[in-house]
């Protein structure tokens, strides 16, 4: 790869030294979907740059219930992953290949030293911590505060964002661990949705309308 395809995937990133430096001491690795890139209580070696595809970072409970905070999507990284570096503890979160996925693997030490030594990636970390912490605040509002239904929505909008399709290929049941809830709850809000025409349901498949967020947004 050279410098200027790695500056299309990073357009942050303009300072010659810097990308340069990530091409020379960061790894490219390609991920398929359902590959698990880490498990809360491992230890972070790397801090992932995608550049293709999306990752999922969840977070675990003790008897292993999950719950979807947020994706990483081509140009980012994970805020999570950077403070676990940082303070040399291990993962408390869990990050899942979503799709087809090309990343740098950027070595925790090649992190410091570039922290150190460019401006640019100490500003992208910086930028990284205050918008995943705002996405994280998101999560726990809608957690807290919003109904399971108005959750379930959020949730098939962030879907159809993410792979830019209005059909969303998974189970009623995945759906359910990510919003830490029941299937039958996911099931018959869905049903819901489908009365009202706004979705159609499948084997393992949701089609969606066009105009599915601004309906919800009425």
């Amino acid at each position: 790869m050279t410098i200027e395809e790695l500056k299309a995937y990073l357009p942050s990133f303009t300072d010659p030294r810097l990308l340069q430096a990530i091409l020379d001491k960061s790894q490219l690795i390609k991920l398929e979907p359902g590959k698990v890139l880490m498990e809360p209580g491992q230890f972070v070696k790397m801090v992932p740059l995608v550049l293709e595809g999306a990752i999922k970072i969840m977070r675990m409970d003790e008897e292993g219930k999950e719950l979807f905070l947020y994706y990483l999507d081509p140009g980012e990284t994970c805020a999570l992953s950077l403070t676990c570096c940082s303070a040399s503890k291990p993962s408390e979160i869990k990050a899942v290949v979503e799709e087809n996925t090309l990343l740098l693997a950027v070595p925790v030490k090649v992190h410091e030293e570039f922290s150190d030594e460019y401006k640019q990636w100490k500003d992208f970390v910086s930028t990284t911590y205050q918008r995943r912490f705002q996405e994280m605040l998101e999560a726990l509002d809608a957690v807290a505060f919003k109904r399971m239904d108005e959750r379930l929505m959020r949730y098939i909008v962030t879907k159809m964002k993410q792979f830019k399709a209005n059909e969303l290929h998974t189970t009623h049941q995945e759906i359910a661990t990510e919003l830490g809830t029941s299937r039958e709850v996911v099931s018959r809000l869905l049903k819901q949705l489908e009365k009202k025409k706004w979705i159609e349901l499948g084997r393992n498949v949701i089609y969606i309308r066009d105009d599915f967020e601004e309906l919800i947004s009425k």
